[in-house]
Protein backbone atom coordinates (compact mmCIF):
# COMPACT_ATOMS: atom_id res chain seq x y z
CA UNK A 1 0.00 0.00 0.00
CA UNK A 2 1.91 3.12 -1.23
CA UNK A 3 0.20 6.88 -1.24
CA UNK A 4 0.90 9.71 -3.98
CA UNK A 5 1.68 13.36 -3.12
CA UNK A 6 2.50 15.80 -5.50
CA UNK A 7 5.89 17.45 -5.46
CA UNK A 8 4.93 20.45 -7.22
CA UNK A 9 7.86 20.13 -10.17
CA UNK A 10 5.16 19.26 -12.92
CA UNK A 11 3.03 15.85 -13.28
CA UNK A 12 6.21 13.69 -11.00
CA UNK A 13 4.51 12.16 -8.14
CA UNK A 14 6.27 11.42 -5.05
CA UNK A 15 5.13 8.20 -3.62
CA UNK A 16 5.17 7.72 -0.11
CA UNK A 17 6.32 4.29 1.65
CA UNK A 18 3.11 3.31 3.85
CA UNK A 19 3.30 4.33 7.30
CA UNK A 20 2.34 1.10 8.47
CA UNK A 21 4.33 -0.97 5.99
CA UNK A 22 7.44 -1.79 8.54
CA UNK A 23 4.83 -4.32 10.38
CA UNK A 24 5.17 -6.62 7.43
CA UNK A 25 8.75 -6.99 7.68
CA UNK A 26 9.82 -10.19 9.87
CA UNK A 27 10.62 -9.23 13.08
CA UNK A 28 14.35 -10.56 13.45
CA UNK A 29 14.88 -7.66 10.24
CA UNK A 30 12.51 -5.57 12.31
CA UNK A 31 13.80 -5.44 15.66
CA UNK A 32 17.69 -3.84 15.11
CA UNK A 33 16.03 -1.02 12.33
CA UNK A 34 13.46 0.02 14.66
CA UNK A 35 14.51 -0.46 18.35
CA UNK A 36 18.93 -1.42 18.06
CA UNK A 37 19.39 1.72 16.41
CA UNK A 38 17.45 4.38 18.11
CA UNK A 39 18.99 2.90 21.55
CA UNK A 40 22.37 2.72 20.23
CA UNK A 41 22.35 6.34 19.08
CA UNK A 42 20.88 7.39 22.61
CA UNK A 43 23.76 5.37 24.25
CA UNK A 44 26.28 6.80 22.35
CA UNK A 45 25.44 10.08 22.01
CA UNK A 46 24.74 10.45 25.89
CA UNK A 47 27.95 9.02 26.74
CA UNK A 48 29.61 11.57 24.22
CA UNK A 49 27.64 14.23 26.24
CA UNK A 50 28.99 13.16 29.36
CA UNK A 51 32.65 13.26 28.26
CA UNK A 52 32.17 16.80 27.47
CA UNK A 53 30.13 17.54 30.14
CA UNK A 54 31.50 20.26 31.26
CA UNK A 55 31.05 21.84 27.81
CA UNK A 56 27.04 21.80 28.52
CA UNK A 57 27.92 23.83 31.34
CA UNK A 58 29.10 27.09 29.44
CA UNK A 59 26.75 29.14 30.01
CA UNK A 60 25.71 31.91 32.73
CA UNK A 61 22.50 31.42 32.54
CA UNK A 62 22.99 27.83 34.21
CA UNK A 63 23.61 29.65 37.85
CA UNK A 64 20.00 31.89 37.80
CA UNK A 65 17.95 29.27 36.58
CA UNK A 66 19.15 26.59 39.63
CA UNK A 67 18.16 29.54 41.82
CA UNK A 68 15.16 30.56 40.10
CA UNK A 69 14.05 26.44 40.70
CA UNK A 70 15.68 26.76 44.56
CA UNK A 71 13.42 30.12 45.20
CA UNK A 72 9.82 27.99 44.00
CA UNK A 73 11.02 24.75 46.34
CA UNK A 74 11.39 26.82 49.10
CA UNK A 75 8.10 29.14 48.85
CA UNK A 76 6.04 26.01 46.61
CA UNK A 77 5.20 28.89 44.45
CA UNK A 78 6.18 30.42 41.19
CA UNK A 79 7.43 33.79 40.81
CA UNK A 80 5.14 36.90 39.49
CA UNK A 81 7.76 39.59 40.16
CA UNK A 82 11.33 40.09 40.27
CA UNK A 83 13.04 39.65 43.37
CA UNK A 84 16.84 38.92 42.08
CA UNK A 85 18.12 42.49 40.49
CA UNK A 86 18.43 45.96 42.32
CA UNK A 87 17.48 47.74 38.83
CA UNK A 88 14.18 45.96 38.54
CA UNK A 89 13.10 44.71 41.96
CA UNK A 90 9.05 44.14 42.18
CA UNK A 91 8.41 44.47 38.33
CA UNK A 92 6.08 41.90 36.84
CA UNK A 93 8.09 38.79 35.77
CA UNK A 94 7.39 35.33 35.11
CA UNK A 95 9.24 31.97 34.64
CA UNK A 96 7.99 29.86 31.85
CA UNK A 97 10.59 27.30 32.33
CA UNK A 98 9.52 26.66 35.91
CA UNK A 99 9.40 22.87 35.73
CA UNK A 100 12.62 22.46 34.10
CA UNK A 101 14.16 25.29 36.78
CA UNK A 102 12.71 22.84 39.70
CA UNK A 103 14.20 19.73 37.93
CA UNK A 104 17.75 20.80 37.66
CA UNK A 105 17.57 22.85 40.86
CA UNK A 106 16.39 19.46 42.51
CA UNK A 107 19.52 17.53 40.66
CA UNK A 108 21.67 20.31 41.57
CA UNK A 109 21.96 19.65 45.27
CA UNK A 110 21.44 15.67 44.71
CA UNK A 111 24.04 15.29 42.85
CA UNK A 112 25.66 18.70 42.24
CA UNK A 113 26.90 19.77 38.83
CA UNK A 114 26.89 16.02 37.51
CA UNK A 115 22.89 15.65 38.16
CA UNK A 116 22.99 18.27 35.70
CA UNK A 117 25.06 17.32 33.53
CA UNK A 118 23.82 13.76 33.57
CA UNK A 119 20.03 15.17 33.37
CA UNK A 120 20.93 17.27 30.03
CA UNK A 121 23.10 14.78 28.48
CA UNK A 122 20.29 12.34 28.82
CA UNK A 123 17.50 14.60 27.06
CA UNK A 124 19.39 15.87 24.04
CA UNK A 125 20.85 12.05 23.55
CA UNK A 126 17.03 11.15 23.45
CA UNK A 127 16.12 13.92 21.11
CA UNK A 128 18.20 12.29 18.85
CA UNK A 129 17.47 8.56 20.16
CA UNK A 130 14.16 9.30 18.92
CA UNK A 131 14.83 11.76 15.53
CA UNK A 132 16.50 8.25 14.77
CA UNK A 133 13.50 6.00 15.33
CA UNK A 134 11.04 8.02 13.52
CA UNK A 135 13.43 8.37 10.62
CA UNK A 136 13.33 4.59 10.55
CA UNK A 137 9.94 4.23 10.51
CA UNK A 138 11.02 5.46 6.54
CA UNK A 139 14.18 5.45 5.48
CA UNK A 140 17.14 2.76 6.00
CA UNK A 141 19.53 3.16 8.51
CA UNK A 142 22.11 4.91 6.43
CA UNK A 143 20.06 7.80 4.86
CA UNK A 144 18.52 8.39 8.62
CA UNK A 145 21.57 8.15 10.71
CA UNK A 146 23.25 10.65 8.32
CA UNK A 147 20.59 12.95 9.16
CA UNK A 148 20.68 12.16 12.36
CA UNK A 149 24.78 13.34 12.68
CA UNK A 150 23.82 16.66 10.58
CA UNK A 151 21.54 17.57 12.89
CA UNK A 152 23.52 17.22 15.86
CA UNK A 153 26.04 19.44 14.25
CA UNK A 154 23.67 21.90 13.99
CA UNK A 155 22.35 21.68 17.31
CA UNK A 156 26.01 21.21 19.22
CA UNK A 157 26.85 24.87 19.58
CA UNK A 158 23.47 25.39 21.44
CA UNK A 159 24.10 22.07 24.27
CA UNK A 160 23.69 23.48 27.02
CA UNK A 161 22.42 22.35 30.79
CA UNK A 162 19.43 24.61 30.34
CA UNK A 163 15.61 24.17 30.39
CA UNK A 164 15.87 23.90 26.14
CA UNK A 165 17.68 21.00 26.86
CA UNK A 166 14.88 19.11 28.67
CA UNK A 167 12.28 20.34 26.45
CA UNK A 168 14.29 18.84 23.23
CA UNK A 169 12.72 14.97 23.60
CA UNK A 170 9.22 16.71 23.65
CA UNK A 171 9.76 19.05 20.61
CA UNK A 172 10.56 16.14 18.74
CA UNK A 173 8.30 13.94 20.01
CA UNK A 174 5.36 16.71 18.90
CA UNK A 175 7.17 17.25 15.54
CA UNK A 176 6.99 13.77 14.56
CA UNK A 177 3.40 13.53 15.52
CA UNK A 178 2.13 16.47 13.44
CA UNK A 179 4.62 15.38 10.48
CA UNK A 180 3.47 11.27 10.52
CA UNK A 181 -0.59 12.76 10.80
CA UNK A 182 0.28 14.60 7.37
CA UNK A 183 1.70 11.34 6.23
CA UNK A 184 -0.99 9.53 6.86
CA UNK A 185 -3.47 12.13 6.05
CA UNK A 186 -5.51 12.05 9.05
CA UNK A 187 -5.65 14.89 12.39
CA UNK A 188 -3.32 14.45 14.62
CA UNK A 189 -3.44 11.86 17.83
CA UNK A 190 -4.91 13.71 20.35
CA UNK A 191 -2.16 12.46 22.51
CA UNK A 192 -0.20 15.33 21.27
CA UNK A 193 -1.78 17.48 23.84
CA UNK A 194 -0.18 16.06 26.79
CA UNK A 195 3.52 16.34 25.22
CA UNK A 196 2.65 20.18 24.38
CA UNK A 197 1.46 21.30 27.65
CA UNK A 198 4.86 19.25 29.17
CA UNK A 199 6.42 21.69 26.44
CA UNK A 200 5.06 24.53 27.94
CA UNK A 201 6.05 23.89 31.82
CA UNK A 202 9.57 23.01 30.84
CA UNK A 203 10.65 26.06 27.96
CA UNK A 204 8.89 28.86 26.05
CA UNK A 205 9.95 27.58 22.82
CA UNK A 206 6.34 25.69 23.09
CA UNK A 207 5.24 28.55 21.12
CA UNK A 208 6.83 27.47 17.84
CA UNK A 209 5.17 24.24 18.29
CA UNK A 210 1.65 25.76 18.15
CA UNK A 211 2.96 27.41 14.72
CA UNK A 212 3.97 24.49 13.59
CA UNK A 213 0.48 23.03 13.58
CA UNK A 214 -0.33 26.03 10.75
CA UNK A 215 1.75 24.79 7.39
CA UNK A 216 1.03 20.99 8.80
CA UNK A 217 -2.57 21.59 8.21
CA UNK A 218 -2.31 23.78 4.90
CA UNK A 219 -0.82 20.63 3.31
CA UNK A 220 -3.30 18.68 4.70
CA UNK A 221 -5.93 20.88 3.19
CA UNK A 222 -4.50 21.00 0.15
CA UNK A 223 -4.19 17.53 -0.42
CA UNK A 224 -7.59 16.66 0.85
CA UNK A 225 -10.28 16.21 -2.15
CA UNK A 226 -12.37 18.81 -2.25
CA UNK A 227 -15.62 18.16 -1.05
CA UNK A 228 -13.79 17.14 2.17
CA UNK A 229 -11.69 20.15 2.70
CA UNK A 230 -14.09 22.37 5.31
CA UNK A 231 -14.56 19.51 7.10
CA UNK A 232 -10.63 18.71 6.97
CA UNK A 233 -9.67 22.38 7.72
CA UNK A 234 -12.58 22.61 11.01
CA UNK A 235 -10.96 19.38 12.46
CA UNK A 236 -7.42 20.55 11.96
CA UNK A 237 -9.00 23.68 13.73
CA UNK A 238 -10.51 22.19 16.30
CA UNK A 239 -7.31 20.43 16.95
CA UNK A 240 -5.29 23.62 16.99
CA UNK A 241 -7.71 25.18 19.23
CA UNK A 242 -6.92 22.23 21.86
CA UNK A 243 -3.60 22.26 21.57
CA UNK A 244 -3.62 26.02 22.64
CA UNK A 245 -5.52 25.16 25.03
CA UNK A 246 -3.27 22.43 26.45
CA UNK A 247 -0.40 24.56 26.38
CA UNK A 248 -2.00 27.47 28.85
CA UNK A 249 -2.02 24.79 31.29
CA UNK A 250 0.48 26.12 33.36
CA UNK A 251 0.83 27.73 36.26
CA UNK A 252 0.54 31.52 34.37
CA UNK A 253 -2.23 30.45 31.83
CA UNK A 254 -2.19 31.78 28.40
CA UNK A 255 0.60 34.70 29.91
CA UNK A 256 3.64 32.48 29.27
CA UNK A 257 2.66 32.58 25.36
CA UNK A 258 3.30 36.46 25.44
CA UNK A 259 6.91 35.85 27.39
CA UNK A 260 8.27 34.64 23.48
CA UNK A 261 6.96 38.04 22.17
CA UNK A 262 8.30 39.93 24.81
CA UNK A 263 11.72 37.65 23.68
CA UNK A 264 11.50 38.65 20.10
CA UNK A 265 10.22 42.19 20.86
CA UNK A 266 13.73 42.95 22.32
CA UNK A 267 15.02 43.69 18.15
CA UNK A 268 18.35 44.83 17.90
CA UNK A 269 19.43 43.93 21.71
CA UNK A 270 19.05 40.21 20.71
CA UNK A 271 22.03 40.96 18.25
CA UNK A 272 24.30 41.66 21.14
CA UNK A 273 23.67 38.18 22.97
CA UNK A 274 25.74 35.73 21.68
CA UNK A 275 23.16 32.89 21.39
CA UNK A 276 20.93 35.20 19.35
CA UNK A 277 23.32 36.26 16.77
CA UNK A 278 23.46 35.74 12.99
CA UNK A 279 25.07 32.42 12.00
CA UNK A 280 29.15 33.93 11.18
CA UNK A 281 30.48 32.04 8.26
CA UNK A 282 33.77 34.45 8.23
CA UNK A 283 35.00 31.32 8.99
CA UNK A 284 34.75 27.17 8.37
CA UNK A 285 32.50 25.76 10.69
CA UNK A 286 30.01 23.11 11.07
CA UNK A 287 26.78 24.60 9.97
CA UNK A 288 28.36 25.95 6.41
CA UNK A 289 29.79 22.21 6.36
CA UNK A 290 26.32 20.39 6.50
CA UNK A 291 24.48 23.56 4.61
CA UNK A 292 26.55 23.02 1.32
CA UNK A 293 26.76 19.33 1.86
CA UNK A 294 22.97 19.13 1.67
CA UNK A 295 22.98 21.79 -1.24
CA UNK A 296 25.36 19.76 -3.43
CA UNK A 297 23.44 16.44 -2.61
CA UNK A 298 20.01 17.75 -3.56
CA UNK A 299 22.22 18.91 -6.40
CA UNK A 300 23.40 15.99 -7.40
CA UNK A 301 20.29 13.65 -6.71
CA UNK A 302 18.05 16.20 -7.97
CA UNK A 303 15.75 16.08 -4.44
CA UNK A 304 12.27 17.48 -4.38
CA UNK A 305 10.06 18.25 -1.86
CA UNK A 306 6.11 18.92 -2.04
CA UNK A 307 5.96 22.94 -1.80
CA UNK A 308 5.01 22.67 1.74
CA UNK A 309 7.13 20.90 3.43
CA UNK A 310 9.86 23.20 1.31
CA UNK A 311 8.54 26.41 2.53
CA UNK A 312 8.63 24.70 6.51
CA UNK A 313 12.80 23.50 6.05
CA UNK A 314 13.39 27.03 4.47
CA UNK A 315 11.74 28.32 7.67
CA UNK A 316 13.77 26.70 9.82
CA UNK A 317 16.83 27.64 7.73
CA UNK A 318 15.79 31.41 7.94
CA UNK A 319 15.55 30.88 11.49
CA UNK A 320 18.90 29.28 11.81
CA UNK A 321 20.92 31.55 10.34
CA UNK A 322 19.14 34.79 12.07
CA UNK A 323 19.53 33.28 15.34
CA UNK A 324 22.00 31.00 15.93
CA UNK A 325 20.30 28.90 18.99
CA UNK A 326 17.93 27.83 16.74
CA UNK A 327 19.99 24.97 14.88
CA UNK A 328 18.66 22.46 16.32
CA UNK A 329 15.89 23.46 15.53
CA UNK A 330 16.74 23.23 12.12
CA UNK A 331 18.84 19.12 12.72
CA UNK A 332 16.00 17.73 14.67
CA UNK A 333 12.64 18.95 13.07
CA UNK A 334 13.70 19.39 9.49
CA UNK A 335 14.64 15.74 8.63
CA UNK A 336 11.23 14.73 10.11
CA UNK A 337 9.25 16.70 6.91
CA UNK A 338 11.69 15.51 4.82
CA UNK A 339 11.82 11.74 5.26
CA UNK A 340 8.64 10.53 3.50
CA UNK A 341 9.57 12.80 0.24
CA UNK A 342 13.02 11.39 0.60
CA UNK A 343 11.88 7.83 1.05
CA UNK A 344 10.10 7.98 -2.35
CA UNK A 345 13.29 8.82 -3.79
CA UNK A 346 16.29 6.68 -2.06
CA UNK A 347 14.53 3.84 -1.21
CA UNK A 348 12.05 3.56 1.52
CA UNK A 349 13.36 1.21 4.78
CA UNK A 350 11.72 -1.67 3.93
CA UNK A 351 13.51 -2.11 1.15
CA UNK A 352 16.79 -3.05 2.71
CA UNK A 353 14.69 -4.72 5.56
CA UNK A 354 13.39 -7.28 2.42
CA UNK A 355 17.05 -7.30 1.16
CA UNK A 356 18.07 -8.91 4.76
CA UNK A 357 15.57 -11.23 4.32
CA UNK A 358 16.20 -12.29 0.57
CA UNK A 359 19.94 -12.74 2.20
CA UNK A 360 18.54 -15.46 4.57
CA UNK A 361 19.97 -12.64 7.76
CA UNK A 362 18.26 -12.84 11.29
CA UNK A 363 19.10 -10.57 13.68
CA UNK A 364 16.80 -11.22 16.05
CA UNK A 365 19.44 -12.98 18.66
CA UNK A 366 21.46 -10.28 18.44
CA UNK A 367 19.27 -7.95 19.79
CA UNK A 368 18.82 -8.64 23.67
CA UNK A 369 23.02 -8.89 23.75
CA UNK A 370 23.13 -5.85 22.28
CA UNK A 371 20.65 -4.04 24.39
CA UNK A 372 22.12 -5.19 27.54
CA UNK A 373 25.83 -4.17 26.36
CA UNK A 374 24.65 -0.82 25.46
CA UNK A 375 22.84 -0.18 29.13
CA UNK A 376 26.14 -1.13 30.76
CA UNK A 377 28.11 1.20 28.81
CA UNK A 378 25.42 3.70 29.55
CA UNK A 379 25.48 2.73 33.50
CA UNK A 380 29.31 2.49 33.76
CA UNK A 381 29.62 6.25 32.03
CA UNK A 382 27.16 7.90 34.31
CA UNK A 383 28.67 6.48 37.52
CA UNK A 384 32.36 6.25 36.31
CA UNK A 385 32.74 9.60 34.56
CA UNK A 386 31.01 12.62 36.25
CA UNK A 387 33.55 11.87 39.59
CA UNK A 388 36.66 11.42 37.30
CA UNK A 389 35.65 14.63 35.01
CA UNK A 390 34.87 17.21 38.12
CA UNK A 391 32.04 18.96 35.92
CA UNK A 392 32.18 22.69 36.48
CA UNK A 393 31.16 25.82 34.82
CA UNK A 394 34.09 27.87 33.00
CA UNK A 395 35.74 30.36 35.30
CA UNK A 396 34.22 33.14 33.00
CA UNK A 397 31.21 32.69 34.03
CA UNK A 398 31.89 31.82 37.92
CA UNK A 399 33.75 35.32 39.14
CA UNK A 400 34.01 33.85 42.70
CA UNK A 401 37.05 36.09 43.60
CA UNK A 402 35.26 39.23 42.38
CA UNK A 403 32.34 38.39 44.31
CA UNK A 404 33.45 37.98 47.27
CA UNK A 405 35.52 41.38 46.41
CA UNK A 406 31.87 43.39 46.10
CA UNK A 407 30.95 41.53 48.97
CA UNK A 408 33.46 42.89 51.07
CA UNK A 409 32.73 46.69 49.92
CA UNK A 410 29.44 46.37 51.44
CA UNK A 411 28.14 48.32 48.58
CA UNK A 412 24.64 47.20 47.09
CA UNK A 413 24.29 49.59 43.70
CA UNK A 414 26.55 47.02 41.44
CA UNK A 415 27.08 47.39 37.49
CA UNK A 416 28.22 44.61 36.65
CA UNK A 417 28.76 42.33 33.19
CA UNK A 418 25.90 40.93 31.51
CA UNK A 419 27.09 37.50 31.76
CA UNK A 420 27.76 37.69 35.50
CA UNK A 421 24.46 38.05 36.24
CA UNK A 422 23.50 34.58 36.85
CA UNK A 423 26.83 33.90 39.44
CA UNK A 424 25.82 36.99 41.32
CA UNK A 425 22.06 36.02 41.50
CA UNK A 426 23.36 32.60 42.66
CA UNK A 427 25.79 34.00 45.19
CA UNK A 428 22.72 36.28 46.87
CA UNK A 429 23.87 39.46 45.00
CA UNK A 430 21.56 41.51 43.54
CA UNK A 431 22.62 42.39 39.78
CA UNK A 432 22.04 45.37 37.93
CA UNK A 433 21.36 42.88 34.92
CA UNK A 434 21.19 39.19 34.06
CA UNK A 435 20.55 36.77 31.06
CA UNK A 436 16.63 37.29 31.62
CA UNK A 437 16.49 40.17 28.99
CA UNK A 438 12.80 40.25 28.80
CA UNK A 439 13.04 41.87 32.08
CA UNK A 440 14.76 44.80 31.43
CA UNK A 441 13.76 45.16 28.00
CA UNK A 442 15.38 46.43 24.86
CA UNK A 443 15.80 50.21 26.06
CA UNK A 444 17.62 49.49 28.92
CA UNK A 445 20.16 46.96 27.82
CA UNK A 446 20.59 48.99 24.10
CA UNK A 447 21.54 51.92 27.41
CA UNK A 448 23.71 49.36 29.40
CA UNK A 449 25.63 47.78 26.10
CA UNK A 450 26.78 52.05 24.96
CA UNK A 451 27.40 52.83 28.45
CA UNK A 452 29.52 49.94 29.70
CA UNK A 453 31.12 49.58 26.09
CA UNK A 454 31.80 53.30 25.80
CA UNK A 455 30.19 53.31 22.70
CA UNK A 456 28.59 56.70 24.24
CA UNK A 457 30.92 57.97 27.20
CA UNK A 458 27.97 60.37 28.06
CA UNK A 459 25.63 57.66 28.54
CA UNK A 460 28.19 55.93 30.87
CA UNK A 461 28.39 58.99 32.85
CA UNK A 462 24.89 59.30 33.20
CA UNK A 463 24.67 55.77 33.97
CA UNK A 464 26.88 55.98 37.03
CA UNK A 465 25.14 59.00 38.42
CA UNK A 466 21.45 58.41 37.59
CA UNK A 467 21.35 55.05 38.94
CA UNK A 468 24.11 56.11 41.71
CA UNK A 469 26.59 53.27 40.82
CA UNK A 470 28.84 52.52 44.25
CA UNK A 471 30.41 49.04 42.86
CA UNK A 472 31.40 47.89 39.19
CA UNK A 473 32.28 44.13 38.45
CA UNK A 474 33.20 44.12 34.97
CA UNK A 475 34.31 41.45 32.79
CA UNK A 476 38.62 42.13 32.24
CA UNK A 477 38.66 44.06 28.69
CA UNK A 478 35.89 45.87 29.00
CA UNK A 479 36.37 48.97 28.00
CA UNK A 480 34.60 51.01 30.92
CA UNK A 481 37.53 49.47 33.29
CA UNK A 482 40.43 51.62 31.57
CA UNK A 483 37.87 55.00 32.22
CA UNK A 484 37.10 53.92 35.87
CA UNK A 485 40.82 53.35 36.48
CA UNK A 486 41.43 57.48 35.03
CA UNK A 487 38.37 58.36 37.34
CA UNK A 488 39.74 60.23 40.79
CA UNK A 489 36.67 59.05 42.50
CA UNK A 490 36.50 55.96 41.51
CA UNK A 491 39.24 53.07 43.07
CA UNK A 492 40.35 49.78 41.90
CA UNK A 493 39.90 46.83 44.53
CA UNK A 494 40.35 43.77 43.24
CA UNK A 495 41.21 42.45 39.19
CA UNK A 496 41.76 38.31 38.03
CA UNK A 497 41.71 37.17 34.30
CA UNK A 498 37.99 36.90 34.82
CA UNK A 499 36.54 40.25 36.50
CA UNK A 500 38.09 43.97 37.42
CA UNK A 501 35.96 45.58 40.52
CA UNK A 502 36.20 49.15 41.48
CA UNK A 503 34.64 50.67 44.04
CA UNK A 504 33.78 54.52 44.58
CA UNK A 505 35.39 56.09 47.30
CA UNK A 506 34.03 57.58 50.45
CA UNK A 507 34.64 61.38 49.66
CA UNK A 508 32.75 60.78 46.33
CA UNK A 509 30.06 59.25 47.88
Amino acid sequence: MARSGSTGSGDIAVVYPAADAHRAAPLGARVPAQIAWPVAVTVLLYVLLLTLGTQLLNDADTYWQIAVGDWMIAHRAVPHVDVYSWTFAGEPWISSQWLAQIVFAALYHAAGWSGVVAASALAIASAFGLLTYYLMRQLAPLPALTLVMAGFVLAAPHMLARPHALALPVMVLWAAGLVRAADEKRIPSWWLLPPIALWANLHGGFTFGIFLIAPVALEALIHAPAPERVRVMMRWALFGVAALAAACVTPYGPESILVTRRILGLGPALALIGEWRPENFAKLGGFELVLLGAIGFVLYRRITLPPVRILVVLGLLHMALSQSRNGEMLGLIAPLFAAAPLAAQLGARDDEARGIKARGIEARGLALPLMAGLGALALLATLLLPPVLHYMPRAIVTPAAATEAVKASGRTHLLNSYDFGGYLIAQGVRPYIDGRTELYGADFFLRYDAAVNLKDVAAFDHLLAGRKIDVTMLATGTPAIGLLDRMPEWKRVYADDVAVVHVRTEAAR
